[in-house]
């Protein structure tokens, strides 16, 4: 759990284990938030609520609403009364952020002076303006056939309500809330807004996050589908644009790769096609490609894996892969052809264990492993062992090297590598002018 609180605002983020079912995780937040609702102070603004998100996720698309006609209270509004709202049903929506907010409020600036001349503080203000916007019920009328309930409505709507109010009574005559500053129509943050375009227009922008686990282009596909049926229920005036699509990325990755992948089938066919010139050969690589990729859908299928970027990049590499293999072994059992085999046995032995190995050792030094590791060719030979009796033989260096001073002979190489490094020189002291 960890929280990030602002002015008038607290975020709490729960993070839960991948193998928790996150639809079981936010009915237990929900009850919990349920079960603290006691607890909370009474007059919050707005009451604790919850959205499956991931914190570390951008948007998903991106929606500009703009006016140069309407105010930006009423603007703001339309944006979250009715766009957000109802694009956060579609299914795969985690929440639509409000880039921008400019709410509507009735903004009370006191004069200090005033008050002082009449002998008020601030409090007494605020108690006054909070006893003249109510809307509470009165009781009920009882009549013989229905049952009518009494409210008092007594809610303020606009600056033009709250300036007569009353707040005090000096010297017999009442003190309105005009006469102790001003009271005009604002929103409730007048220090932020949202600026869109070169022109700088302003305007309200909604961010759409994706629930996890929910397929970005799906999601997109559905709030694209629905933006012709918001723009009929805005009114005259109002523009709603997209200005930003993830999606967009996304499905250029899938038809590069696309593009890719048919390149790479067309080259490998034309290129052994050019050089072999017989079809059946031509044909192994155009099956032998789309076979490997269809087994690896199936694959990632059936582990429960999906296709995103890295993926796609992974495919787009693994091409090469495959149609060097596909060439390679193709090559070969055509050099066998030629030669005079049978096609059974020049399949036999151009697949054969030794050109087996020269491929898995080729394919292992791609991927950053080294072939000496499985092989074992990275064992060092024994220190080569100098004969020490007179006339005696050494099977390290084959016969015939022989002595007379036990001491004479050194090697002025270093100990090579077994069937790799060439062996060591014996040279008498003093001779070829080489240090003792």
């Amino acid at each position: 759990m960890s929280s990030t609180s602002s002015e008038g605002s607290t975020q709490i983020t729960l993070q839960f284990a991948l193998d928790r079912n996150i639809d079981a995780a936010a009915q237990d937040v929900q009850t919990a938030i349920a079960a603290a609702a006691r607890q909370l102070p009474p007059d919050m603004p707005d009451p604790p609520s919850f959205r499956k998100v991931n914190p570390a996720d951008s948007s998903i698309i991106v929606l500009t609403l703009t006016s140069k006609t309407l105010p930006m209270p009423k603007v703001d509004e339309y944006a979250e009364d009715l766009l957000a709202e109802r694009i956060s049903t579609l299914a795969g929506v985690a929440q639509v952020q409000v880039f921008g907010a400019q709410k509507y409020a009735v903004r009370v600036q006191l004069d200090p002076r005033r008050l002082a001349a009449r002998g008020l503080g601030v409090d007494e203000v605020v108690s006054a303006i909070q006893g003249g916007n109510v809307n509470l019920p009165s009781g009920t009328l009882n009549g013989t056939q229905r049952t009518f309930v009494v409210e008092a409505n007594g809610q303020l709507q606009d600056a033009a309500a709250y300036r007569p109010l009353v707040v005090a009574y000096r010297n017999g005559a009442p003190v309105h809330l005009n006469e102790l500053g001003h009271v005009l129509d604002s929103t409730e943050n007048d220090k932020a807004g949202a600026w869109i375009g070169k022109d700088l227009t302003r305007g309200i922008v909604l961010g759409v996050q994706r629930q996890p686990g929910a397929n970005t282009l799906a999601v997109v596909d559905s709030i694209k589908a629905l933006l012709p049926e918001l723009r009929s229920q805005l009114p005259a005036g109002l523009e709603l644009t997209p200005v930003y699509d993830r999606s967009q990325t996304i499905r250029g990755s899938v038809n590069d790769v696309k593009l890719t992948l048919l390149l790479a089938l067309g080259l490998v066919v034309l290129v052994i096609f050019l050089f072999l010139r017989n079809v059946r050969a031509s044909l192994i690589p155009s099956i032998a490609i789309p076979i490997s990729f269809a087994g690896t859908f199936v694959v990632m299928y059936l582990l429960g894996f999906s296709v995103d970027n890295l993926s796609l990049m992974a495919l787009t590499l693994c091409v090469g892969f495959v149609v060097d293999d596909a060439i390679v072994v193709l090559e070969n059992i055509s050099r066998h052809l030629e030669s005079g085999l049978s096609p059974v046995e020049a399949t036999l032995q151009g697949t054969q264990r030794d050109r087996l190995h020269h491929r898995v050792d080729d394919d292992l030094a791609r991927r950053g492993v080294h072939p000496r590791a499985l092989h074992g060719r990275n064992r060092r030979a024994p220190v080569p062992r100098i004969c020490n009796h007179r006339g005696g033989r050494d099977p390290a260096f084959g016969p015939g090297i022989t002595d007379p001073d036990p001491g004479a002979l050194q090697s002025d190489a270093e100990t090579p590598d077994a069937g790799n490094g060439p062996p060591a020189r014996i040279v008498r002291k003093g001779e070829g002018g080489l240090p003792r």
